[in-house]
């Protein structure tokens, strides 16, 4: 007994150690002289979003079309991402979803809706990595690293692909400016800042 509270306390302590804490560095780098601020690239690491893997099982019959997540549908069709302002369902392959959301309660209502005969419902929240680019040029730093033709990428798109070897996810969630989230694992996360960043510093980018 005296082992389980050091234990809970381990867990949540580690629970709020971000993946970026020990190489996210804020400031302006790069070619950023003389550029108007907004003018220059903002990357930044995204904290505290739920995420979820939903996987519907081969053999389940059950039709999505009758299920919805915080009012918004499962969306079964390549690169589109189903929105809210505070929810986004991306489409991960066939009959598979990523889940974003800032409700972090919102487990409770997919765990409730999506039984285990139908479904596979993962809780990837803390093993995952997210950066987010923002700026005029932020396709161009994409392009550097991957093999996806980003000229095709719209808001509300999204794409699985690699970043310099490393897998990522690209969740496009505006083009006034452009602005991607880009998921990646926890333990590739510092690796990708460092690629991503590097990839910036021609164009000049704020770390905040």
């Amino acid at each position: 007994l005296t082992l389980l509270f050091p234990l809970r306390c381990l867990c949540f302590i580690m629970s709020t150690i971000y993946p970026l804490k020990d190489i996210l560095v804020i400031g302006q780098f790069g070619d950023y002289e003389g550029k108007d601020e907004k003018d220059l690239l903002k990357i930044t690491e995204k904290k505290d979003l739920l995420i979820v893997q939903i996987v519907q099982y081969k053999n389940s019959t059950l039709p999505i079309d009758s299920l919805t997540i915080d009012g918004l549908e499962l969306i079964n069709k390549p690169l589109l991402v189903s929105n809210n302002d505070n929810t986004r369902i991306l489409w991960n392959g066939p009959k598979n979803w990523l889940l974003t959301s800032a409700k972090l309660n919102l487990i409770e209502e997919i765990k409730e809706k999506f039984n285990e005969k139908d479904f596979a419902v993962t809780n990837l929240s803390h093993s995952k990595a997210i950066i987010e680019i923002e700026g005029k040029s932020t396709k161009e730093i994409l392009k550097k690293g991957c093999p996806f033709n980003f000229n095709d990428l719209n808001k509300n798109n999204c794409l699985n692909s690699t970043y310099n070897g490393m897998s990522i996810t690209v969740d496009m969630l505006s083009d006034t400016p452009d602005r991607v989230r880009i998921f990646s694992l926890r333990s590739f996360g510092e690796s990708l800042y460092e690629s991503l960043t590097d990839a910036s510093l021609e164009f000049g980018y704020i770390g905040k």
